[in-house]
């Protein structure tokens, strides 16, 4: 199978580019520069030039693919709505090119809350929240399985870990040393799901070669990892003190701290036969990746 890739030099398409390649298929990325090129190519992949903007290369290289990984976004919040914007325009085109091919296209999104209980696949993303313009554009990838092509999405958790994160726990932990105490709000035992990145590369395979039309896949290893625990290790590893803290202190990150948003996956796992194996949110905090 050819796979095109979006977002390929990045925190998961390098690793889902690795995980294709050794299962036997073919990949290619769109690089905007040589450095992300480099890292496509280091993965086994094959490159073409161009950006999220580039839509004709994109439409292109999907008609010539068996099957997309649409991972990109552009994470600058002061562009964020024409970000979105030129996306849902991107997935127009998608829809039109690839309609009754049956080829797959599955998208990175994430995981929703529900109050009092894990998010399911079956729930849906409220279009309020923070993030609420992306829900607008998982909407219209499940909508291309009504034009033929086997879409679906993958939703990642909070935090996608392994050892070179700069995600939402290495923001945390540079907040950490800015406060001079290792941070949770309240008790601490609200929780945030989790999971390491080479077992999202494993899903977004199983996905891409044989999840259903429709699909919405949860790529959550651990439901829900209390955050005082987080906190506790931060502690050990940098010698702050644990302290409970005013969410304010942290600005619009101490809303993400302190919520609770457990997620399960085990309707992923049953479609799917996806067994996470990758090491524990808490182990990887162990291992120092994030405080040495």
């Amino acid at each position: 199978m050819q796979v095109f890739i979006t977002g390929a030099s990045g925190w998961i398409g390098t690793v889902l580019t690795k995980d294709l390649v050794t299962a036997g298929h073919t990949v290619v990325g769109i690089a905007r520069s040589d450095s992300s090129a480099e890292k496509i190519i280091a993965a086994g992949g094959s490159v073409v030039r161009g950006d999220m903007s580039d839509h004709d290369v994109i439409v292109e290289q999907a008609k010539q693919a068996d099957a997309v990984a649409h991972l990109a976004f552009t994470l600058d919040f002061s562009k964020f709505g024409e970000t979105v914007e030129n996306e849902l325009q991107l997935l127009t085109k998608i829809a039109a090119a690839l309609e009754g091919s049956g080829k797959a296209f599955f998208a990175a999104s994430g995981t929703p809350m529900a109050a009092g209980r894990a998010a399911l696949e079956s729930d849906v993303m409220d279009d309020s929240g923070p993030a609420g313009a992306r829900a607008a554009t998982a909407k219209a990838v499940l909508a291309l399985a009504e034009r033929g092509i086997r879409s679906g999405l993958v939703r990642l958790p909070r935090t996608v870990h392994a050892e070179g994160d700069h995600g939402l726990i290495a923001m945390l932990v540079g907040f950490d040393r800015q406060l001079g105490v290792a941070a949770y709000v309240g008790d601490g035992q609200n929780r945030w799901p989790a999971v390491h990145r080479s077992d999202v590369g494993s899903l977004f395979r199983l996905a891409l070669e044989k999840a259903p039309a429709g699909s919405v896949l949860h790529a959550v290893a651990e439901e829900g990892v209390p955050m005082r625990q987080v906190a506790e290790i931060i502690a050990a590893k940098t010698g702050l003190p644990a302290t409970p803290i005013d969410p304010a202190q942290m600005g619009p990150f101490g809303d993400l701290l302190g919520g609770d948003q457990p997620a399960s996956s085990a309707a992923t796992r049953e479609l799917l036969g996806w067994e996470p194996t990758g090491p524990t949110l808490l182990e990887d905090l162990e291992a120092g990746y994030y405080t040495s």
